[in-house]
C-alpha cells in the first residue's frame, strides 16, 4: 500500500485533467444501426413525395465549323515554360533575356523577340499538367491522347491518325497529299490498331536544296514508261494487291503504291513542297523552320492534308541551360522564333489562320526557381501551350503565376483542380476578346460551344494528353 499511496499523493499535487479513453462520449454498434435504419426507413417514405429531376436531353450550341486544319508543333525534350511562355525571373535569369511587359504579359524579349510580335494573335495556355515526367511516355501521350502504359496504349493511334479516319470520307477524287503529314518526326507515334493508309507520311525538308522539293517524285524513265510499267503491274497481279486473298498487309502495300504514285510527276506536289532560299531565310534557315514553311504551303494547296505534325527538339537541359552552346536555350529558342514567327504571321496574312488551328508544346514543363548545380532545370509537371487560329482568340492568357514556384496540383484532376487552395489567390484572367465557345470536332467537322467537348475534341487533344476541361475552355472560352 506504500506505493499506492505514494501514487495517490502524486496525482493530487499534479493533477491531470485528461479524460481516459473509454469515459469519452462514443456511439454503440447498436446506435450506430439504430440511426441508420431510420435514415433508411425515412428516406424510402419519402420517395413518393420527392419530384425527379427532368433529364437533360440536349444543349443548344453554336457552330462555327472554323477549324478544318490542324499544326501541331511537338517540341520533344520539354522547354523551359519559366524561361519562355510563363517567364518568371530567378537569380539566375541571365539579362540577355530581357523581359518586357507586352499587353500585360511578361515576354522574354531578348529569346523570343518575334513571336512578342505575334501576340495579339495567339492564346497562352499556362495551367497544363503533364500525366508524366517520363519523356518517352510523355510524348507518346501528347501524341495518342492516353496512357500508352495501359492496356492498349502501345497499339492506340496518333490523333494525326484518328483525323486520317474522320476525314477520309471528304476527299476529293483530285487530292493526292495525304491526310496526316509528319514534318521533322521524331518520335513519332503512328497509325496502332489503324489501317497503314492512316500512317504519318513523313518529311524533312531539305533546308540546303529547297527546290528539290519532295524527292523521288520522277523517274529517269520519264512519265510515258512509268505509266506502261504501272499498266502492266496490275494487270499481272491485281487480283492478288486488291481485296487480297493475302491478308491487310498486301492490301496496305497497295494503298502506298497508288498513294506515292498520284505524288509522281505533279505540278501541284512541286509548288508545295519546293520553296524558295528568300522564304528559307525567313523562316530561320533551319530544317524546323522549313518544316513549317512547307506546312503552311501544303494546307494552302489544298490537296486534303488536315493534320501537320512538326518535331522540334531536344529541349533536355538538365545542364548549362543559359550557356551559348548549340543545344542551349538560346539557339533552340533563336529556331524556334524565327519558324513559329515566320508561320502565324504569314497564315494570318493568307487569311488560313482563320480555318488552321495551330497548337505548339512540350511533354511537361521544367523546375522553377533556381537552377540545379549543373546549370540546368529538371522536369516539372506545369508546362505552357500555345494555341493560334480557328477559335482561339488571340491576346489572351489564362492565369498569370506567382514569381515562386507553384504550388503542385494533383495530377490526373480534370478541371484543373487544385489540391491546395491557391487558384484563386494566385491567378487573373485577361481575355482579350470576345465570342462564343468554339472546338473543333474531329467526327463531324463542326466546332461546338461546349467548353467540354472542346477539352475532348479540339485538335484531338483529349483530357488524358494533360490538357483539362479548364484548360481548354480559358483557352477557347469567354465566360458568359
Amino acid at each position: 500500500m506504500l506505493g499506492q499511496d505514494r501514487f495517490n499523493r502524486f496525482v493530487s499535487r499534479y493533477p491531470h485533467n485528461h479524460e481516459p479513453f473509454f469515459h469519452r462520449r462514443h456511439a454503440t454498434r447498436r446506435q450506430f444501426f439504430q440511426l441508420l435504419g431510420a435514415g433508411v426507413t425515412g428516406s424510402m417514405l419519402l420517395r413518393p413525395k420527392l419530384a425527379a429531376a427532368s433529364p437533360i436531353v440536349s444543349t443548344p450550341v453554336t457552330m462555327q465549323n472554323k477549324a478544318k486544319n490542324v499544326i501541331f508543333i511537338l517540341l520533344p525534350g520539354a522547354p523551359s515554360h519559366t524561361d519562355t511562355f510563363d517567364f518568371k525571373m530567378s537569380p539566375d535569369t541571365p539579362a540577355t533575356l530581357k523581359p518586357s511587359l507586352i499587353g500585360g504579359v511578361n515576354w522574354p524579349t531578348g529569346l523570343l523577340p518575334k513571336m512578342a510580335a505575334q501576340l495579339p494573335n495567339v492564346a497562352i495556355v499556362r495551367s497544363v499538367r503533364a500525366w508524366a515526367l517520363v519523356h518517352s511516355l510523355s510524348q507518346t501521350w501528347v501524341q495518342i491522347g492516353r496512357n500508352p502504359a495501359a492496356a492498349l496504349g502501345n497499339i492506340a493511334p496518333n490523333l494525326g491518325s484518328v483525323v486520317a479516319i474522320e476525314k477520309e470520307a471528304e476527299r476529293r477524287p483530285n487530292q493526292v497529299f495525304p491526310t496526316f503529314l509528319a514534318l521533322n518526326a521524331l518520335n513519332q507515334a503512328g497509325p496502332g490498331y489503324f489501317s497503314a493508309r492512316y500512317a504519318p507520311f513523313k518529311l524533312t525538308p531539305n533546308v540546303n536544296n529547297p527546290a528539290l522539293g519532295l524527292p523521288n517524285t520522277t523517274n529517269a524513265a520519264g512519265p510515258v514508261r512509268v505509266d506502261d510499267r504501272w499498266g502492266l503491274l496490275h494487270g499481272l497481279d491485281d487480283s492478288l494487291r486488291i481485296n487480297s486473298p493475302l491478308g491487310t498487309p498486301v492490301s496496305d502495300y497497295e494503298d502506298f503504291y497508288e498513294s506515292a504514285k498520284g505524288l509522281m510527276y505533279n505540278n501541284v506536289v512541286n509548288s508545295a513542297f519546293k520553296f524558295t532560299a528568300e522564304d528559307a531565310a525567313r523562316y530561320g534557315k533551319t530544317a524546323f523552320g522549313a518544316s513549317c514553311l512547307v506546312a503552311r504551303q501544303v494546307l494552302a494547296a489544298d490537296q486534303g492534308t488536315r493534320y501537320v505534325q512538326i518535331s522540334f527538339g531536344s529541349w533536355d537541359m538538365h545542364q548549362n541551360i543559359y550557356s551559348p552552346a548549340a543545344n542551349s536555350l538560346a539557339a533552340m529558342g533563336k529556331q524556334l522564333d524565327d519558324g513559329v514567327s515566320a508561320l502565324v504571321g504569314d497564315l494570318k496574312a493568307s487569311g488560313q489562320l482563320d480555318s488552321t488551328l495551330l497548337v505548339v508544346m512540350g511533354e511537361f514543363g521544367r523546375t522553377v526557381g533556381k537552377i540545379t548545380p549543373a546549370g540546368g532545370r529538371d522536369h516539372y509537371p506545369q508546362q505552357s501551350v500555345i494555341f493560334a487560329g480557328a477559335c482561339a482568340a488571340g491576346g489572351q492568357w489564362d492565369r498569370r503565376t506567382r514569381p515562386g514556384p507553384i504550388p503542385p496540383i494533383t495530377a490526373g484532376l480534370a478541371g484543373g483542380t487544385s489540391s491546395r487552395k491557391t487558384s484563386k489567390r494566385r491567378s487573373t484572367r485577361r481575355w482579350g476578346s470576345t465570342g462564343p465557345r468554339c472546338a473543333m470536332t474531329i467526327r463531324s467537322g463542326a466546332v461546338s460551344s461546349t467548353s467540354r467537348s472542346a477539352a475532348k475534341t479540339c485538335m484531338g487533344l483529349s483530357m488524358n494528353c494533360g490538357v483539362s476541361f479548364r484548360t481548354v475552355e480559358l483557352a477557347f472560352a469567354v465566360p458568359e
